[in-house]
């Protein structure tokens, strides 16, 4: 507010200076509000980059003030929030289980800030676990097949000399010794690097592999087979994409023996497709518990079985460029291999 005494003592050419030096003042004060307007959209910018490059981040990242009150955070810290919990406000590295997920956990103190990041190192210890169970594994496999060996030797003998009384007997120890080579081999298989040997031969010559392995198989309920395999070619390695087969039909065999029903049906059918060779392997038996842990090594829902099969017919159709689908309107799986 100002003064008319003091202005109305002023002299003409002081009235100018001063209306000159209060136009001048609210000038600058013009000014000044540009360049603060200016600098609140450059703070606001460079806060947006800022939380720009964080969200960008793969693993989750939090900031804390100087109380330990979140200041800053992205979208992956706030899907495990509640991992930070309890954390010391001091610099850090430690490994975390959280959900049953592994975390990789570091802290850095700067400007009274704590920074926390959390990666998620899950897969890494999942490979590490298998690493060592594929190893024991496949120790035990070496270990275990000599001797076995030797008791199918001894087994085949004793079947030609028994009573026939006693053959069935004996057929079921070859049957069960038969199995224990099979999963054997898987293992090994499973436990060391894949190379496919690939050839040309005919779809339908499946059929007769597969009735044979069928045959080997203990099972206790009547089980009906369809197999709809034309005479038509294809390339690949017929060895290991018949073990692929046979381990899609003794799945299939086994949810039929958890099921209530008395009997069941195993289709293997051929589906039409200009790029691809389609198989479709489908059962009437047990529903699937856990499609999670389909094609996850050593995990099962089954009473029988090791968790290797599904998980080492992944890994052979993947080696021959093709892919495994659950299939959704009837119980089975798909199986498709490039032309």
């Amino acid at each position: 507010m100002i003064d008319e005494t003091l202005l109305n003592s002023l002299s003409a050419k002081e009235k100018e200076l001063f209306k000159k030096g209060l136009k001048d003042l609210i000038d600058q004060t013009y000014v000044i509000e540009d360049e603060y307007k200016k600098l609140d959209v450059s703070y606001t910018a460079l806060q947006d980059f800022i939380r720009q490059i964080i969200e960008v981040q793969p693993n989750a990242l939090w900031v804390l003030d100087e109380n330990g009150t979140l200041f800053l955070e992205n979208s992956e810290a706030k899907k495990i929030g509640a991992l930070i919990e309890g954390l010391p406000r001091q610099e850090f590295s430690q490994e975390m289980e959280f959900d049953n997920r592994f975390y990789l956990l570091s802290s850095v103190m700067q400007a009274e800030k704590q920074i926390i990041t959390a990666t998620d190192i899950t897969e890494g210890k999942r490979q590490e676990r298998l690493v060592s169970m594929g190893q024991v594994a496949a120790h035990l496999s070496h270990e275990i097949r000599n001797p076995i060996g030797s008791v199918s030797l001894l087994a085949s003998t004793l079947l030609k000399k028994v009573d026939p009384s006693v053959k069935p007997l004996v057929t079921e120890i070859k049957k069960a010794i038969w199995r224990v080579e099979r999963i054997i081999k898987a293992t090994l298989l499973f436990t060391k690097s894949l190379h496919i040997n690939p050839s040309s031969f005919f779809l339908d010559k499946f059929i007769k592999e597969c009735e044979s392995a069928i045959e080997h198989y203990s099972y206790s309920k009547e089980v009906a087979f369809h197999f709809e395999l034309p005479h038509i070619e294809m390339k690949g390695d017929f060895e290991l994409l018949n073990l692929v087969l046979q381990n899609f039909l003794f799945n299939a065999i086994d949810a039929i023996e958890e099921s209530d029903n008395e009997c069941g049906h195993v289709w293997v059918t051929y589906i039409e497709d200009a790029e691809n060779i389609i198989l479709h392997v489908k059962d009437d038996g047990k529903a699937i518990e856990n499609k999670n842990i389909l094609f996850e090594p050593f995990k099962t829902t089954k009473t029988k079985g090791n968790g290797l099969g599904l998980a080492l017919s992944l890994q052979i159709i993947q080696a021959h460029n093709g892919k495994i689908n659950l299939l959704e309107e009837t119980k089975g799986f798909e199986i498709k291999i490039g032309r």
